[in-house]
C-alpha cells in the first residue's frame, strides 16, 4: 500500500473527513473513502486522476463540504487504497460503481467530478447501471478519451511517431521520482502545471504525485497509453460540463473539445487561461464553483421532480 503524500500546513492541507469508510469493488480490491460534510446534504463524488490521492481535491473538498456530502476515494494502488494486479478501465469503473452503492441511498443521485483518469473512469463506467441510477450531473477536467500519448504536448517536439514514442517512454518510465527537490518541482512544473503556478500550488503536487508506488505508476501509465474510451463517451447521457487549462500539456484542449462534441449532453467547455493539468489545485474556485453549480442545477432538480 502507498502511504499518503501530501502537505500539512496551507490552504492544500486536506480536511479531516467525517468518516472513513472501505468500499469493496468486484474483484475485491478495497477502496478508501472518506465523506465529508453534513449527513444529508446534496451529495458530490470526486474521483482523482493517476498518481494522485484524495489530497488532491484538498480546495474542493473545503470549498464545498460547508453544505454539501463530499465522497472522495484513492483509486486502487493510489493514496490509501492498496495496488491490485487488475489495471484496466473496466477496473476503474468497477471501483466508481462501488464508491457509490457505498456511499449513496438506493436512487440516491449525485453530482461525480472526475480529474484526468477520474475523468476517464466516469466515462469508463457511463454505460453501468451503478453510474445511471446515481448520476446526476458529471463534471469532467482535465481528461481525454483515446490518443492521450498521440497528442500530448509535454515534449516541445512536431506531433508524429517520434514524439509519440519518447513521449511513450518519458510517462511510462520505471524510473523512480525519489524525494521532492528544487529540480522535481521544476520538472514537475514544467509538464503538468502553468507557468503562473504559485510555489505553495507546485509543493501540493509534487508531494502528492512523488507519493505514488513506482509500480502502480508504470502500470497505470500503460493503461492510459492504449485507452480508447471514445464509444463510452456517447454513452455518458446525463449533463456534463467539460473544463481544462489552455496550457495543459497532458490532456490539451484539443481533447476537452473532442470531448464536447461527442457527449450527447455537454454543457459547454470552460478553457481556463494559463492554466496546466491540475486545475483543481492550480484553479480551486473556479472547479469548486462550477461543482456547485452542477450541484444546485440537477441535484435541485432531482430532489423537486
Amino acid at each position: 500500500m502507498s502511504r499518503p503524500g501530501h502537505v500539512t500546513t496551507g490552504p492544500y492541507t486536506p480536511p479531516v473527513p467525517a468518516r472513513e469508510l472501505t468500499a469493496v469493488s468486484a474483484d475485491g480490491a478495497r477502496l478508501h473513502v472518506e465523506v465529508h460534510g453534513p449527513d444529508g446534504a446534496p451529495a458530490v463524488v470526486l474521483a482523482h486522476g493517476w498518481t494522485c490521492s484524495t489530497a488532491f481535491w484538498a480546495a474542493q473538498i473545503r470549498a464545498l463540504a460547508t453544505d454539501h456530502r463530499v465522497i472522495a476515494y484513492d483509486q486502487r494502488g493510489h493514496g490509501r487504497s492498496p495496488a491490485s494486479p487488475a489495471c484496466s478501465p473496466e477496473a476503474l469503473a468497477d471501483d466508481l460503481e462501488a464508491v457509490l452503492e457505498a456511499t449513496l441511498a438506493p436512487r440516491e443521485r449525485a453530482v461525480i467530478a472526475g480529474h484526468s483518469m477520474g475523468g476517464m473512469t466516469v466515462m469508463a463506467a457511463a454505460g453501468r447501471p451503478g453510474l445511471r441510477e446515481h448520476a446526476a450531473a458529471v463534471l469532467l477536467c482535465s481528461t481525454g478519451s483515446s490518443r492521450l500519448v498521440a497528442e500530448a504536448t509535454v515534449l516541445p517536439m512536431r506531433p508524429g511517431r517520434a514524439r509519440t514514442w519518447l513521449t511513450h517512454h518519458l510517462l511510462g518510465s520505471r524510473a523512480p521520482l525519489g524525494p521532492v527537490t528544487p529540480l522535481a518541482r521544476r520538472i514537475l512544473k514544467y509538464a503538468t502545471m502553468g507557468a503562473g503556478s504559485a510555489p505553495a500550488m507546485v509543493e501540493a503536487c509534487a508531494r502528492i504525485v512523488h507519493a505514488c508506488p513506482r509500480r502502480v505508476r508504470y502500470a497505470w501509465a500503460h493503461v492510459l497509453d492504449l485507452l480508447d474510451l471514445d464509444h463510452a463517451v456517447r454513452e455518458l447521457r446525463v449533463p456534463t460540463a467539460v473544463v481544462v487549462g489552455t496550457a495543459d500539456r497532458l490532456t490539451p484542449p484539443a481533447q476537452a473539445r473532442s470531448l464536447a462534441a461527442a457527449l450527447p449532453d455537454c454543457l459547454g467547455v470552460t478553457e481556463l487561461p494559463g492554466v496546466g493539468h491540475m486545475t483543481p489545485v492550480e484553479a480551486p474556485e473556479p472547479v469548486s464553483a462550477r461543482i456547485r453549480e452542477l450541484a444546485v442545477t440537477y441535484l435541485t432538480i432531482k430532489e423537486d421532480a
